[in-house]
């Protein structure tokens, strides 16, 4: 019996949008059977506590980034993508006009390229599909009776449907989209499609850059996602610039929560969790959430500076937090550590408490503010192509590689 892909979307998300454009080619590569499943985004949103418009509470800096990822995202499979002016837009009509077109769970696979005609009215020509006229061009180019659907959208069965398979959603733990399940695993974002594929027994393309571009790697010890990236930084090549910084001195200035993680919702704060289990099993990394957290790094992050930021120190110290549980804010813990990679670990815990070693940590953090850093780990890649590219979090090191390697569609 074929393994169940179900795909969890509304209209409102680019990344959905760029994900329903691989979804089958997903389900086909491993053989599942694709399982579509139109919800309400605000509906989910409300049950959650979410805003209704989340990128307007991104700061500045975050939001550019978004903007940027969602662009590279649809670049790299060659989807169009334009931000409408008047984003979000209402979606209700048209998911029920889905689920009218549908008529069966799971849906009929025959609504799928009314699926994709509707996200392309909304993240190509930034029509409002809201509007009657829209969807009936959606509908008939699609070869479906417009009259028929549109009426049958409005019975309060559809909207029935529409309500009963959001309130799944929320049931079963979904916090946006896109969002897939194998089985009980649930998988959010667009950007762990690979995880999806090895879920269901498939074996994601991987590509290995070359990269050769200057790169400035902004890294805290305080973050999980940043000792992730920090064993893996081998993989933008030995050109990197190590930057430490204080990371909760950056999101003071910032007006970040000191701990992201902690004003999470419960469920997306367990997605979190699980992510990091499986990015490090991913990658072969030992990882275990240590018994100290949040933990203070000001010393590590100085020793590190004291040193000439190594990459050896910078892994150990990482590796000692994330891996061994250890606490990298005892003096002894961190001069023994520097001590097991050949440095003079007393040495370099004396100099880290000198004038010139605490301002040097704070320049970087003001740099790295200036930089647009909003969190770390970030690779800001010096590209000639389009000059500064900066990516965040350890699942965008392998776009910031290909970057650095000089692929222009990764920029």
């Amino acid at each position: 019996m074929a393994a169940r892909l179900e795909f969890w979307f509304d209209f409102s998300c680019p990344f959905a949008y760029v994900a329903s454009t691989q979804v089958e080619q997903l389900a086909q590569r491993t053989g599942a059977e694709l399982d579509l499943r139109p919800m309400l985004l605000g509906g989910v949103f409300k049950a959650r506590g979410t805003p209704q418009n989340l990128a307007a509470t991104l700061n500045p800096a975050r939001a550019r980034h978004n903007l940027d990822d969602m662009r590279r995202q649809a670049q790299r499979v060659g989807v169009p993508l334009r931000m409408p002016p008047n984003h979000p837009m209402r979606t209700v009509e048209a998911l029920r006009c889905v689920l009218a077109a549908g008529l069966s769970l799971p849906l009929a696979h025959h609504t799928l390229p009314l699926i994709h005609r509707i996200y392309r009215a909304y993240w190509d020509e930034n029509a409002d599909i809201a509007d009657r006229a829209v969807l009936t061009r959606a509908l008939t180019e699609v070869e479906l009776d417009a009259a028929e659907i549109l009426a049958r959208a409005e019975s309060q069965a559809i909207k029935d449907e529409l309500r009963r398979r959001t309130d799944e959603a929320v049931a079963r733990g979904v916090f946006g989209v896109p969002t897939y399940f194998v089985g009980d695993q649930l998988f959010w974002g667009q950007d762990r499609a690979d995880m999806v594929e090895a879920a269901l027994g498939g074996a994601p393309p991987t590509t290995v850059p070359s990269p050769t571009a200057p790169v400035d790697f902004y890294f805290d010890y305080s973050s999980p996602f940043a000792y992730l990236a920090i064993l893996r930084a081998a993989e933008l090549g030995p050109q990197v610039r190590w930057r430490p910084i204080l990371l909760g001195g950056l999101f003071r200035n910032i007006g970040t929560p000191d701990v992201p993680l902690f004003v999470q919702s419960p469920e997306k704060r367990r997605h979190t969790m699980q992510d990091l289990d499986r990015q490090a099993e991913r990658a072969g990394l030992p990882f275990k959430f240590p018994a100290r957290f949040p933990i203070r790094t000001v010393l590590p992050l100085r020793v590190t500076l004291a040193a000439g930021s190594p990459p050896a120190l910078a892994r150990a110290l990482a590796t000692a937090l994330w891996a061994e549980d250890r606490d990298i804010s005892d003096p002894a813990v961190v001069a023994a550590i520097a001590d097991s990679v050949g440095l003079d670990g007393a040495a370099l815990v004396a100099r880290a408490e000198t004038p010139e070693i605490k301002q040097a940590l704070v320049t970087s953090t003001a740099e790295a503010e200036a930089a647009g850093v909003f969190g770390v780990p970030t690779f800001v890649v010096q590209t000639a192509e389009r000059g500064p590219q900066l990516y965040w979090g350890a699942d965008r090191l392998t776009l910031a590689a290909a970057a650095a390697g000089g692929d222009v569609s990764a920029m």
